[in-house]
């Protein structure tokens, strides 16, 4: 009987779902999916090892790649008896379970896996699966279900700490927080940017100007620091930064301006419980902010509006949006003008 699945909207402890599979040994179903496309490939290797000692090969393995889910290969799969193995693994890659063609018939079959058998839906990072349908909800009634999140504050930073070990080097706190507000909190996107800082910084030690200095960023922490230099009025460094996000062909316009409006509303709550008094604990709540120093750097960057300000400016971002998506304008422009307005202080409607 497979076990109970955890609230989607709980993260996941990588390292006790390891000790539990290591205790434990393997279900005979699994769902695999989640954002954290490194730590599922992780796992996903733990779980092979235990089921093939001796590696992959044809008998014990097989492998069918989706979107869709042949119910004969299927069944087949699941009848090969493990040769040289005590268990046999199917693996089961990006089938969409959300438009599965056979969904009955799959189903029937993956109810009865035989107790040598480990079958393991793998999903994208993108994919999510869709719990009203049928299939899906019978499936998370039988299989183990993990979803591979984002980790903890500490729980990054100590593996940043590790992987830097590994390359040699150590790396100060406040370097590895700088980082994770840069680059992201995806190890798959890490990995590189820790391999690339390691080799350019010359100390044994990499600090914040290292970061700064070869780290890759992602559109979210250049519209964050944007509006950074916007709350400290400088502006003409706050275009500057817009200019250089907008002359990359893969940044669109409505995208940006849908992080724009997000950051507005983040530093609109970060203000108000500045003005009442109710801390960054709060705002880490409402603003599903996972980090104390991102945190931080909006309550700072917050006191250079008004709430006024803060309103108008999500109205404008509001605004801009409507007309990208229904005037025909350049959205480029109408994106500059908009940050422009909010640069300006804007505070009310005008005529």
């Amino acid at each position: 009987m497979a076990k109970k699945r955890g609230k989607d909207e709980e993260k996941l402890n990588y390292s006790a779902a390891v000790r539990e599979l290591k205790a434990d040994g393997p279900e005979r179903l699994y769902l695999l999916w989640g954002p954290e496309d490194y730590l599922r490939e992780q796992y996903l290797t733990q779980l092979k090892k235990i089921c093939l000692p001796e590696g992959e090969d044809d008998f014990s393995y097989k492998r069918m790649d989706g979107p869709g889910l042949d119910p004969i290969r299927l069944r087949e799969a699941l009848d090969a008896i493990p040769f040289m193995s005590e268990r046999s693994f199917v693996e089961l890659r990006n089938v969409d379970i959300n438009k599965l063609a056979n969904a009955d018939e799959c189903m029937k079959l993956l109810e009865d896996i035989p107790d040598y058998c480990t079958v393991a839906f793998v999903q994208s990072a993108q994919f999510e699966p869709d719990g009203r349908l049928k299939f899906v909800k019978a499936l998370r009634g039988e299989a183990k279900e993990l979803k591979f999140t984002q980790q903890s504050q500490g729980m990054l930073t100590d593996w940043i700490v590790r992987r830097f070990a590994a390359a040699g080097k150590s790396i100060e706190l406040d370097a590895a927080q700088r980082l994770i507000f840069i680059s992201g909190d995806l190890m798959s996107r890490l990995i590189p940017e820790i391999d690339k800082i390691a080799a350019y910084a010359k100390g044994e030690r990499v600090t914040i100007k290292d970061v700064d200095a070869v780290a890759s960023h992602i559109p979210e922490a250049v519209i964050f620091e944007m509006t950074e230099l916007i709350s400290q009025k400088k502006y003409n460094s706050a275009m500057s930064v817009l200019a250089e996000l907008l002359s990359d062909k893969n940044n669109e316009p409505i995208a940006m301006t849908a992080m724009l409006g997000l950051q507005m509303r983040k530093l609109y709550a970060a203000r108000l419980a500045i003005e009442q008094e109710l801390g960054s604990k709060y705002v880490m709540e409402v603003c599903a902010i996972k980090y104390d120093y991102i945190a931080s750097k909006l309550m700072t960057a917050a006191r250079g509006f008004t709430l006024p300000q803060l309103i108008r400016a999500v109205e404008l971002c509001g605004e801009a949006d409507y007309r990208m998506k229904s005037s025909g304008q350049d959205a480029r422009e109408l994106l500059k003008e908009a940050v422009a307005r909010i640069a300006a202080g804007e505070s009310k409607c005008t005529a």
